[in-house]
């Protein structure tokens, strides 16, 4: 029976100093500077594959082990058929035993509810910016006259990879310029 601990940052900016002090009494330690994407955490992927049955996987927030519920769902998931528990430092769960378990599902559909409720409150100030007239993405690149010109090239037969040079763009603003007939 192993402590296996796993630490996670977001960003390459951040420390995972403070996670590691806690895990520091862990067998074996997996750590990452991913963002949350189930899909893009090889050390994650790592750490599920290892622990066997009978360990205890050890993290110190819920939301260094997954995003969502559905993540959290899935991770916790893989752990019960692989008879490994769960233990979160920071918000004192276990699931080794019952109360452990409630705490764990209930904490997961908080997490979750603060998720979505995030996300509205987003959605509801780029709304309202939008309504105040910021623009949102990149800067067209061409000028409405040289939109005029680069239809007008393509309609006369210059090839794309002759347009790409000319203006400076890659292939797919060029495609993305010719579909836009409204110019």
């Amino acid at each position: 029976m192993q402590l296996v601990g796993y630490a996670r940052v977001s960003s390459v900016g951040q420390s995972l100093e403070v996670q590691l002090d806690k895990l520091a009494h862990c067998n074996k330690l997996f750590q990452e500077k991913a963002s949350g994407n189930l899909n893009q955490r090889p050390q994650l992927q790592a750490c599920l594959e290892y622990v066997r049955e009978g360990d205890t996987l050890i993290v110190t927030r819920l939301d260094r082990l997954a995003r969502s519920t559905l993540h959290l769902c899935q991770i916790a998931d893989i752990l019960a058929r692989k008879s490994v528990h769960l233990k979160v430092v920071d918000q004192n769960i276990d699931t080794s035993d019952a109360t452990g378990r409630l705490l764990f599902n209930m904490l997961a559909a908080i997490s979750q509810f603060e998720n979505e409720i995030r996300t509205e409150r987003q959605m509801e100030g780029i709304i309202k910016a939008k309504e105040n007239g910021v623009g949102f993405g990149r800067k067209q690149q061409l000028k409405a006259t040289d939109i005029v010109s680069l239809h007008q090239k393509r309609q006369d037969g210059i090839m794309i990879k002759d347009l790409m040079r000319e203006y400076k763009l890659s292939k797919a603003t060029i495609y993305r310029y010719l579909q836009n007939t409204s110019q």
